[in-house]
């Protein structure tokens, strides 16, 4: 999810929440440790979104509270990461990427209840994938207009759904790779047609980017700023341009676009 440029990532996110202490040093690290709430305060904190998926990290999703506790229980626990060199979320170690059947094939619907705004979110998905598959012949997102009318998780003709969604907890929100079918969705807020410099292309780009399986720039170290885990691998140099990075967590883009670091990092996993 991107939250508005005039915001951080939610509290709720833990992102945020545990910024204030994974990244104490020693003689702060007491006080830090006295700040991290409960399991309980944090669920309880946590935004639910549609189908009660609990939204963390902006714009992630955990389909279950077992699950939370687990991503919970790895934020309080982890340590910054070292960074050796766009990267990789990681399930169990393992990268959390499509097969590349499934990569060639990335089919999606844009649901009929865009109303008014369905040409241009049309244009606008058709957009942010081109971004990827211009970078990796590996990748292609397949749009099913047959599906529209139809169009949420549970319409087996195609992989993901786009949906309109009303919050002001984010811009938009995607899933991973490994993510349950009920979750595999890109929900869309309608303030994504004035978020000024970030275009939609852009926006929904970045959004596809987790749908491929990236994670935000700004958890490596190198940020310094919103933190969120350390379930990735490194697949380029740090890249503060990238357009899976913040520019509210120190990133230096101001308007998301795709960067040539972004293009290696899909075209290793997916290829060139």
């Amino acid at each position: 999810m991107l939250t508005s440029r005039i915001s951080r990532i939610a509290a709720s996110s833990l992102g945020v929440t545990a910024l204030a202490f994974s990244m104490v040093p020693g003689a702060n690290a007491a006080r830090a440790q006295e700040d991290v709430p409960t399991f309980q305060e944090f669920r309880a904190a946590t935004f639910q979104d549609v189908g009660g998926q609990y939204v963390v990290n902006g714009d992630e999703t955990i389909a279950t509270s077992n699950e939370l506790r687990d991503y919970y229980e790895r934020m309080v626990n982890s340590r910054d990461t070292d960074s050796q060199s766009l990267v990789v979320n990681t399930v169990g170690g393992a990268d959390d990427l499509w097969s590349a059947s499934q990569a060639a094939n990335l089919s999606y619907c844009v649901s009929d209840d865009f109303g008014a705004d369905k040409a241009d979110m049309v244009a606008a998905m058709q957009s942010g994938a081109g971004q990827w598959e211009a970078a990796s012949s590996g990748v292609n997102f397949t749009y099913v207009p047959s599906a529209d009318a139809n169009c949420t998780t549970s319409n087996s003709a195609v992989l993901f759904s786009v949906e309109p969604t009303e919050t002001t907890q984010y811009i938009a929100r995607a899933f991973f790779p490994s993510s349950p079918s009920s979750q595999q969705n890109v929900l869309v807020d309608d303030s994504i047609w004035t978020s000024g410099s970030w275009t939609p292309s852009n926006i929904l780009a970045h959004e596809l980017g987790h749908v491929l399986g990236f994670r935000h720039e700004h958890t490596r170290p190198e940020a310094g700023t919103c933190f969120e885990d350390n379930n990735w691998r490194p697949l380029t140099p740090y890249d503060s341009s990238s357009i899976m990075h913040y520019p509210q967590c120190n990133g230096s883009s101001s308007d998301l676009s795709m960067t040539d670091t972004d293009r290696e990092g899909v075209a290793s996993v997916y290829g060139s």
